[in-house]
């Protein structure tokens, strides 16, 4: 079960973008990456002849680029502060999220 999941809240808490706040829009599990909207924004150069025949953007490109899951910390959205998860299994069997801070189930 992963910390992070798509779909959270998550600040930044180390890096250029510290401190900004986002969505987490992809998780590379393998990687140990996740990609934030608005956060870590790249910019990259693109030609045509590197476009080729593909209906590709030509020019300068800017795009999120993944950052390292260690560097983003989850943001309960209960209490809206980011925080360290933890995880509690419940009389039903299921194996839940919840905010180390206010103790609220995030899932």
């Amino acid at each position: 079960m992963s910390r992070i999941r798509k779909g959270d809240t998550v600040e930044v808490i180390a890096g250029n973008d510290r401190g900004a706040r986002g969505e987490v829009l992809r998780v590379l599990p393998k990687k140990e990456r996740v990609v934030v909207s608005k956060v870590n924004i790249i910019t990259k150069h693109q030609s045509a002849q590197r476009a080729g025949r593909a209906n590709m953007q030509v020019g300068r490109i800017q795009f999120e680029a993944p950052i390292h899951i260690s560097n983003v910390m989850l943001v309960c959205p209960h209490c809206n502060a980011a925080t360290r998860v933890g995880y509690r299994i419940l009389d039903d069997g299921r194996k839940v999220r919840f905010c180390r801070k206010c103790g609220e189930t995030i899932d």
